[in-house]
């Protein structure tokens, strides 16, 4: 019976974390819930393929704010740039789920592309401030590839609360 007691007890505690932690989820307020975005700026990454030598390069996101505002969608992700290395990345297992962890941490879950050959596939953490999504530590692996720079410019801006 005092078994029965404590798994009631430690499932009671662990509801209410839960619900402690749903109630202060940040949210994406604006744009609003189901708005679309587009983010440009640059991305400097080292692969194989460059030597590891890091390549700076144009990068231009663009998705979907979700319907509970809770995260965004990044539907397409776009590389250009006058080095020839530029115009080879291959953006793979998109969408990619931008999800705020604070009102300035977020994290872009499953971040997979190729540059001649698969690199990997990751979760990169970034900083926001500003109105500019960078990069929270670097470099960030992603498989055999690392993105040593990232500042992109979402707009509309993104204004995260934490309710």
């Amino acid at each position: 019976m005092k078994g029965i007691k404590t798994l009631a007890s430690f499932t009671a505690i662990a509801v209410c974390l839960g619900a402690a932690s749903m109630v202060n989820a940040a949210t994406i307020t604006s744009p609003a819930a189901g708005s679309t975005f587009s983010a440009p700026g640059t991305i400097t990454v080292s692969s194989p393929a460059s030597g590891n030598i890091p390549v700076q390069c144009n990068i231009t996101f663009s998705g979907t704010v979700a319907s509970d505002s809770k995260t965004a969608s990044i539907t397409n992700a776009t590389v250009s740039g006058s080095n020839f290395l530029c115009g080879i990345p291959v953006m793979q297992n998109l969408p990619w789920t931008l999800t705020p962890t604070s009102t300035t941490t977020a994290t872009v879950s499953g971040v997979s592309f190729k540059i001649l050959s698969n690199c990997g596939t990751a979760n990169v953490l970034t900083n926001y401030a500003g109105g500019a999504l960078t990069l929270s530590t670097t470099p960030q692996s992603v498989g055999t590839c690392k993105i040593t720079q990232l500042s992109v410019s979402p707009n509309p801006t993104f204004v995260i609360t934490n309710p």
